[in-house]
């Protein structure tokens, strides 16, 4: 079992595959990618691409707490994609799932001062159109809360796999309890191209569900990341990973800052005693280097106080790699 486990989170960010076309340029395209959805829902559309990233504060600080881990996947379908989203809402349809763990500083003793244990699932649809020049998302998500996720004991038994201290039964036992919360999720966001190579892209997004905010933030990209590709968030970092990828190749450099205004959190109830810090800052900073089929992206985030008492700020990791043979 564990070794089931170990190579699951393996595959987690890192994918070997055989070569695929893309969704940009390849004319094999149309024939190689065309199948249908899950459950037939994307009727006549195409598979246009995947995308993932692997989220950890061992790749970051290292302190295994708070924001400890999240894997987010995304699979998009369309009707064709020529470098940029289509301009009709739900014309191109992105399937989105993910799973994270919060945790305390201490996985032993029950600090009623600090953030309790979590586990999270989610699964949604998403759209992304254009809307003049701006490029939007709009979604739901269906976020599965407490020990019926299951992952305080996928945790146990990863850390039993690489040898260190396990959640406690006290620790465990305090953990946000089973429910299930609605989610829906808007970003709009335009690009601003100062050359070729550099850009720049402020975006706003509201946020109502298992967290309720606002947020406002701003990526630049050095490189060529992005051009011709759809970009997904994800929320944890704030980092966007390539879900539909192009041909280019190269080394690019990200860096990114947003700030939030949060209403509430289901991870930080108030019959608990929590009280939300407002306004919840993020810094990330990551690289990508493409070449033919190998594809490695890394990036760092620092999270700003999540609730008052925090004792500390947070520097998380994120990491994907693609391997094509």
């Amino acid at each position: 079992m564990l070794r089931l486990i170990a190579l699951a989170l393996f595959a987690a960010f890192v994918s070997f595959a055989p070569a695929e076309a893309t969704a940009q340029t390849d004319p094999r395209f149309e024939s190689v990618q065309k199948r249908s959805g899950p459950f037939g829902l994307m009727g006549g559309r195409e598979r246009l691409g995947y995308g993932r990233l692997t989220t950890n504060d061992m790749f970051g600080d290292g302190k295994d707490r708070w924001r400890t881990g999240s894997l987010t996947t995304s699979r998009v379908w369309g009707y064709g994609w020529d470098g940029r989203a289509p301009s009709r809402f739900g014309d191109l349809i992105e399937l989105r799932l993910q799973g994270q763990i919060i945790a305390p500083v201490d996985l032993v003793n029950v600090n009623l001062a600090d953030r309790p244990w979590a586990g999270a699932l989610q699964a949604g649809l998403h759209t992304h159109f254009m809307m003049g020049e701006a490029d939007v998302s709009v979604g739901g998500d269906l976020v599965v809360i407490g020990p019926q996720t299951n992952l305080d004991d996928f945790q146990d038994a990863l850390h039993q796999l690489v040898n260190v201290r396990s959640p406690s039964d006290n620790v465990l036992n305090n953990q946000i309890g089973n429910r299930i919360r609605p989610t829906l999720v808007v970003e709009a966001g335009r690009s601003y191209a100062w050359s070729d190579r550099f850009r720049f892209r402020p975006f706003a997004e509201g946020r109502a569900g298992d967290e309720t905010l606002v947020r406002v933030g701003a990526d630049l990209t050095f490189g060529v990341m992005g051009l011709g590709e759809l970009m997904v968030r994800e929320s944890i970092t704030g980092h966007r990973y390539r879900a539909v990828k192009g041909e280019n190749e190269g080394l690019s450099f990200v860096l990114g800052a947003d700030i939030a205004h949060v209403f509430d959190s289901v991870y930080l109830p108030e019959n608990r005693g929590y009280q939300l810090v407002e306004t919840r800052e993020r810094v990330r900073l990551g690289v990508q280097y493409q070449n033919q089929g190998t594809g490695l992206f890394y990036g760092l985030t620092w999270l700003g106080e999540e609730f008052v008492g925090q004792t500390d700020d947070q520097l998380v990791g994120s990491l994907k790699l693609d391997i094509r043979w």
